[in-house]
């Protein structure tokens, strides 16, 4: 998933060499740090948070045959 989440939002941001992922397990869901630029902020969250949601959205849908749920971040 992490993977995932860095081809996503690098494809996004003007800045794809500052995108980091951070990956913390805890012990019922796994969450996912997406740290970018403070300049491409506005790119991975979009307008009204459209493009978060659909990040959430991907991940969600690509972790449903897991076990745990898998959960984005960004900072």
């Amino acid at each position: 998933m992490r993977e995932l989440v860095l081809y996503l939002a690098r494809s996004l941001v003007d800045q794809p060499d500052e995108v980091k992922v951070e990956e913390t397990e805890g012990p019922e869901a796994i969450i996912l740090e997406l740290n970018v630029a403070p300049d491409d902020m506005g790119k991975v969250i979009g307008r009204q948070g459209r493009i978060a949601k659909a990040i959430r959205s991907v991940v969600k849908a690509a972790t449903q045959k897991g076990g745990k749920p898998v959960f984005v971040e960004i900072q």
